[in-house]
């Protein structure tokens, strides 16, 4: 496997795209170019979750896809802890709307760079996120096409274009996640609502054309591409009415879609077993189930085009 780490930004190291690019050696040699899957942490735009990076890219990787992480622009600014939420928080311009969804697309740019070094199927390129990495991603799969993207990337569409997309635990409609946080009695997520508000929009309290504006599960259009969505029923942090949500804009327009909501499991949960757990109840049997559907859901479009056997002759030759 090839890893390493490239700066988005020649200023900056907190905005990085890491590698997990399977080198084509012995009899893996003449497999063509691979499907990839670029890959969105979560932290609510407060930091990017270790839990949601590399766990996440091994199991692709183990699929025989290429993996991609990418640390987008944080209020954290990489050092991966929260601030102080009982304190109001200080207005930072990197980690706000758009910038966050165009790391997308500048890190969809670099892989096609690279794409004949990598052996990279840029026809088929799945973006994968969690939590507020599955809202970035959501994001990006209703905004890939427009102005908003292309022109502060100086590229057109289809350079960026996204094959598929993957959410897990979504946040997906930002006007129904303000009414649900003024209805909460919980201060913790109020709390973080507000933080999570001045980091990405700049403002604790957004009016409303701005949170429309990032609600993907309003702006879904028949470009948005094929989507796979899983989340918990259990969720306490991010409602799975943000799924459901997404799932019925996506069948409004006809895109393709599969969706598996699991009964138990909290918020956070990545691959849902000890590979990514930091405790007990971010295990969940049941949950990680969802590794093996989005492998079969994904087979469907980027299944590896391999000969039906090999003669023995061949098989020598790759050795």
């Amino acid at each position: 496997m090839l890893t390493e780490t490239i700066k988005l930004y020649e200023d900056r190291e907190d905005v990085t795209l890491t590698t997990y690019v399977i080198a084509e050696k012995g009899e893996l040699r003449g497999q063509g170019k691979r499907p990839a899957v670029l890959i969105c942490p979560g932290g609510a735009y407060m930091s990017c979750s270790d839990r949601e990076a590399e766990p996440i890219a091994l199991k692709f990787a183990a699929m025989g896809y290429h993996a991609f992480v990418l640390r987008y622009s944080v209020y954290g600014e990489g050092d991966n802890s929260f601030p102080d939420l009982s304190k109001p928080l200080e207005v930072k311009e990197n980690c706000q709307f758009p910038n966050p969804m165009c790391e997308i697309g500048k890190a969809m740019l670099i892989i096609r760079e690279h794409a004949e070094e990598w052996s990279v199927d840029m026809d088929r390129v799945a973006v994968c996120g969690f939590s507020a990495g599955a809202h970035n991603t959501a994001m990006y799969g209703v905004y890939w096409d427009k102005p908003i993207v292309t022109e502060k990337l100086h590229t057109t569409k289809e350079m960026i274009r996204p094959a598929a997309l993957i959410l897990g635990y979504t946040l997906s409609d930002y006007i129904y996640m303000k009414e649900a946080a003024g209805a909460s009695s919980d201060p913790m997520a109020d709390g973080l609502f507000a933080a999570s508000n001045t980091a990405f929009l700049g403002n604790a309290k957004p009016d409303e054309e701005k949170l429309l504006a990032v609600s993907p599960a309003r702006l879904v259009t028949e470009n948005t591409p094929p989507t796979f969505l899983w989340a918990t029923s259990a969720d306490e942090l991010v409602p799975v009415q943000h799924s459901l949500r997404m799932a019925h804009a996506l069948a409004d327009h006809k895109v393709p879609f599969e969706m598996h909501i699991f009964e138990e499991g909290m918020h956070g949960l990545s691959v849902a077993t000890q590979a990514s757990a930091g405790a007990k109840t971010q295990i969940n049997a049941d949950a990680a189930k969802w590794v093996d559907l989005v492998e079969a859901w994904l087979k469907k479009r980027f299944a590896l085009e391999l000969p039906e056997k090999l003669t023995f002759e061949e098989m020598l030759e790759k050795h």
